[in-house]
């Protein structure tokens, strides 16, 4: 009889322990359920587009080569020095203008079926002046090929009435007017120029030519 309570007491421990341990397998069997359904509606959801869509095929991507940019547009340099060659050839520093130019009280000059009374406007001023030319300081070359890009450029644009400014050759050797005569000589060769006649005392007067251009395709 003196053994009988020992032996209750530790059937009672163990029911305890039986007790605790079914309920950390229970809680265990909890969290292993919730992690599957976890990575199940994770894996759910990476499926998702894929189930809403069916099943897909890639793109044939369509043949297609590589195009090399354009490259720049070459700088035209041979003509424009075939252009500048041309020019200095059609201007002769010779050509005899002594009998084509009017030497009254005012140098003037007029191509052919030109009347008098457009140098009389000419020198009037009753063309209005469009754009200006000034030859000062400049070498004979460097002059004759200003004055033949100027005259062309002016014609180009439609003006009709310009001024070359050529100086009254004060400065040059022997105070001789060579660039004066020069200009005179060159434009003349012009085919854009109808006439010319010095300028008014206030705008240049023996040291400047007003120069009316034909009409844009004549």
């Amino acid at each position: 009889m003196a053994n009988k309570p020992t032996a209750l007491k530790t059937l009672a421990d163990l029911k305890q322990v039986q007790h605790t341990l079914a309920e950390t397998r229970a809680r265990e069997a909890a969290a292993a359920a919730a992690r599957a359904a976890a990575e199940q509606k994770r894996l759910a959801e990476r499926d998702l587009f894929s189930r809403a869509i069916g099943a897909t095929q890639p793109l044939r991507r369509p043949a297609a080569v590589p195009l090399s940019p354009e490259p720049p547009a070459p700088i035209p340099v041979q003509h424009q020095l075939d252009e500048q060659r041309v020019l200095r050839e059609s201007l002769s520093d010779e050509f005899d203008v002594t009998t084509l130019l009017d030497v009254d009280d005012a140098m003037s000059f007029r191509r052919p079926g030109i009347s008098t009374e457009i140098t009389r406007k000419l020198r009037a001023g009753e063309w209005s002046i469009q754009r200006q030319l000034d030859l000062h300081g400049m070498r004979s070359d460097e002059a004759r090929d200003a004055l033949g890009n100027f005259i062309r450029t002016a014609h180009k644009h439609g003006m009709r009435c310009v001024r070359v400014v050529h100086g009254k050759g004060l400065g040059s050797p022997g105070k001789q007017p060579v660039l004066k005569t020069k200009t005179q000589r060159w434009l003349i060769q012009k085919n854009e120029v109808l006439a010319f006649v010095q300028a008014k005392p206030a705008e240049g007067g023996a040291g400047a030519l007003v120069v009316l251009l034909a009409p844009v395709g004549r």
